[in-house]
């Protein structure tokens, strides 16, 4: 075995590892949240990565985001995820998706044999969308509500969304999903702290402003790692069909 997953071995044991290198998981978003889940699942030995993100890193995302260099500025999110997790794990199957995904998407995105969905992106009706139509095809999923304008690490919690609370996203999420008959069935990671006021507005090419959402730069690692490690811990007991 590869010295990679010798300290893994100790705690999973063979069968978790063989589970793990036997599990495919789609992550959406690659940003301070999904860049800290595909890096524990890659060092935990998942086999077969499917990730999602349209977006290029930007100068903004250096104080958060694990991909995020001053020489990966201006690339794909995805396709700089993909070389890292090779430089990790070479034999990590990896398969990107570089479209921006909306929600009459999910279906197709879903098409593939996944033994989880892992959201971690932005824009409530896509995630949305993309818990809805996991849930719908069976397919375990685990959502990351918003780390943005919080401080307060011990604040995090990590349960099913019919559980969430203090959270304003979780409970549009929680709204949303039950006009569509999903009351629970989510691991949700959510932080009851009570949010910082909203940063100033930043114009975009002429346009209608949008807020600019202060970020400390440990938070969303964290919201990352304790949806990965939940997920590791499920994939590693889950047995594989032959």
């Amino acid at each position: 075995m590869s010295a990679l997953f010798e300290r893994s071995l100790l705690v999973f044991q063979q069968a978790g590892i063989d589970n793990l290198k036997q599990s495919h998981v789609l992550v959406a978003g690659v940003g301070g949240v999904g860049g800290f889940v595909i890096e524990a699942l890659v060092r935990a030995g998942v086999g077969r990565l499917t990730i999602v993100d349209h977006d290029d890193v930007s100068e903004s995302n250096l104080n958060r985001q694990i991909i995020a260099l001053h020489s990966s500025i201006g690339q794909n999110k995805a396709e700089v995820m993909r070389e890292r997790i090779h430089d990790i794990h070479p034999d990590c199957q990896v398969s990107i998706s570089k479209q921006f995904i909306r929600p009459d998407d999910m279906d197709a995105l879903l098409t593939g044999e996944f033994d989880y969905v892992i959201d971690a992106i932005d824009s409530l009706n896509c995630k949305v969308a993309l818990v809805a139509c996991a849930v719908q095809k069976g397919i375990p999923v685990a959502s990351s509500m918003g780390a943005g304008r919080r401080i307060d690490p011990a604040k995090i919690a990590l349960s099913d969304i019919s559980k969430t609370h203090g959270c304003a996203l979780a409970r549009n999420m929680r709204q949303r999903l039950k006009k569509q008959g999903i009351k629970k069935g989510v691991m949700t990671v959510f932080s009851t702290e009570l949010p910082k006021e909203p940063g100033p507005m930043e114009e975009i090419e002429g346009a209608r402003g949008r807020v600019v959402n202060g970020t400390a730069s440990y938070m969303p690692g964290i919201f990352g790692l304790m949806l990965a490690g939940y997920v590791i811990q499920k994939l590693a007991a889950t047995e594989h069909s032959a």
